[in-house]
C-alpha cells in the first residue's frame, strides 16, 4: 500500500494511461472517461475525501441525478450509468493498484437503464436512402456519399471503424472487408456485390484523383474514404454525409450511421440468421448486446401480423 495518498488527478492520470496502454480502449473513450473523472475531481470535496471510502462517489453521483432544480438540471440516465462506470472502473483500478485501502467499486452500484430499442429502417427505406445519397451512376462527392452508406449497410460497420480503414482493409476480389473494432479486436465482414461494385468505382474514380491532386501517403493504400483536401474523412464530415441523404429521402429525424448498423442486424436476423454469426458481423464482445435485435424482429413480427392477418 506504499502508493497510498496520490494525488486524485494523478490517480486519474494513471488510470487513463492504464486503459490506453494495457487495455486498448479507444481514444473516444479515453476522451470521455477523462470529462466525466475531470467532472468528479472538481466536485465539491471529492479530490480529499476520494481515497477514503464511498462517501465522495456516492455523494457525487446523487447529486448528479437531480434533474429539473434550477441552475443544476442533472444528467440524463444515460450519461449518469456511463459517468457511474466510469468512476466504478477508476475506483477498481485504483484499489488494484494499491492507490487506496478500501475496494470502493464494490458500493458502487450502476443506475439502471430502460431497454430501448434502436431505431432501424425497413429494407425499401435503405434504398431510398441510398438513392437519396447518390444514384447508382454518380461521380464526385455523391458517389463517396453513396460508398459510404453502402458500406455502412452491407457490413454493419460503426462509422468511426469505416472511416478508419485503409484500401488494403478492403478486397474487391474477396468482397470481404477487415475491421479493427472496439478493444482493438479484428474481425472479416463479408460486404455485398452491390457495395463492391460502387466502392470500386469509387476507388478507380474521384478518390483516386483526390489521391493523386493531394499527393495521399500510400502507406497500405491509404484511407478507403478521403475528403475534398486529400485528408482522411472526419466523422463530422460523414455524420454530414448521411444527415443529408436522410433529408432527401424524407427520414431526416430517423437516420444516423448507427442506424444501419441497427439495420443491418435487424434484417439479416429477419432473414433467418443464426444469433452467434451476427455476434461476430457486429463485433460485439457479449451475445447479450445481440440479443437486443431479438426483441426488435419480434415487435416488427407483431406489427406484420396486426397489419396483415384478417383476425388480428
Amino acid at each position: 500500500m506504499a502508493r497510498q495518498g496520490t494525488k486524485l488527478d494523478q490517480a486519474i492520470d494513471d488510470f487513463l494511461t492504464y486503459l490506453r496502454v494495457e487495455r486498448g480502449v479507444s481514444p473516444a473513450t479515453i476522451l470521455a472517461y477523462r470529462g466525466d473523472l475531470e467532472d468528479f475531481a472538481s466536485s465539491r470535496d471529492s479530490a480529499r475525501d476520494w481515497a477514503q471510502g464511498p462517501d465522495a462517489a456516492v455523494r457525487y453521483l446523487a447529486a448528479r441525478t437531480r434533474r429539473g432544480r434550477p441552475g443544476d438540471p442533472g444528467l440524463a440516465p444515460t450519461s449518469l450509468r456511463r459517468r457511474a462506470a466510469a468512476i466504478k472502473g477508476f475506483y477498481r483500478f485504483a484499489f488494484g493498484d494499491g492507490l487506496i485501502g478500501v475496494d470502493v467499486a464494490a458500493h458502487l452500484d450502476l443506475p439502471r437503464m430502460p431497454r430501448l430499442l434502436p431505431e432501424t429502417l425497413s429494407v425499401a427505406e435503405v434504398e431510398r436512402l441510398m438513392e437519396a445519397a447518390g444514384p447508382e451512376d454518380a461521380t464526385g462527392p455523391k458517389l463517396r456519399d453513396r460508398a459510404l452508406v453502402e458500406l455502412l449497410y452491407a457490413a454493419g460497420l460503426r462509422v468511426s471503424e469505416a472511416l478508419g480503414l485503409d484500401r488494403e482493409d478492403l478486397s474487391l476480389e474477396g468482397e470481404f472487408v477487415r475491421v479493427i473494432g472496439k478493444g482493438d479486436k479484428e474481425r472479416l465482414v463479408p460486404v455485398g456485390d452491390v457495395a463492391i461494385g460502387v466502392l470500386g468505382r469509387w476507388i478507380d474514380g474521384p478518390r483516386a484523383d483526390l489521391m493523386a491532386a493531394h499527393h495521399v501517403d500510400p502507406v497500405r493504400g491509404g484511407p478507403l474514404f478521403v475528403g475534398d483536401h486529400g485528408r482522411r474523412w472526419a466523422r463530422q464530415q460523414a455524420w454530414a454525409a448521411v444527415k443529408r441523404a436522410a433529408h432527401a429521402a424524407g427520414l431526416a429525424d430517423r437516420v444516423s450511421p448507427h442506424t444501419l448498423r441497427h439495420s443491418f442486424a435487424t434484417h439479416l436476423l429477419e432473414g433467418g440468421a443464426d444469433l452467434r454469426i451476427v455476434q461476430e458481423l457486429l463485433g460485439h464482445a457479449s451475445i447479450s448486446t445481440t440479443q437486443l435485435y431479438t426483441h426488435l424482429t419480434g415487435e416488427r413480427i407483431r406489427e406484420v401480423y396486426a397489419r396483415a392477418h384478417p383476425r388480428a
